[in-house]
């Protein structure tokens, strides 16, 4: 078993930053996969990074690619989400989850953060 808790989330001004924590706990949280999600209203959730477990790997979706960081520190049992030039059209509720594999897919969910990001 896995608990994830976000936090981080706020408002910005378009061109702004924020990073995004969640921090895991459970016997095996470093051992797993984990990926940053989010939904906007009206649209369906998407993934927008993922890293292994070790760290040493990462995918980006398009849309965040060259502006968003994925990271995590497993001592802290912390993965990060470092946002840079943020867009209105990142507003959305972001969340963190946890899989086994870094394909997934997420067994593990954490309740969601919200980013609102204005023009």
């Amino acid at each position: 078993q896995v608990q994830l808790v976000e936090s981080g989330g706020g408002l910005v001004q378009a061109g702004g930053s924020l990073r995004l924590s969640c921090a895991a706990s459970g016997r095996t949280a470093t051992s797993y996969a984990m990926g940053w999600f989010r939904r906007a209203p009206g649209k369906e959730r998407e993934l927008l990074a993922s890293i292994s477990w070790s760290g040493g790997m990462t995918n980006y979706a398009d849309s965040v690619k060259g502006r968003f960081t994925i990271s995590r520190d497993n001592v802290k049992n912390t993965v990060y989400l470092q946002m840079n030039s943020l867009k209105p059209e990142d507003t959305a509720v972001y969340s963190c989850a946890a899989a086994k594999q870094l394909k997934g897919p997420y067994d593990y969910w954490g309740q969601g953060t919200q980013v609102t990001v204005s023009s």
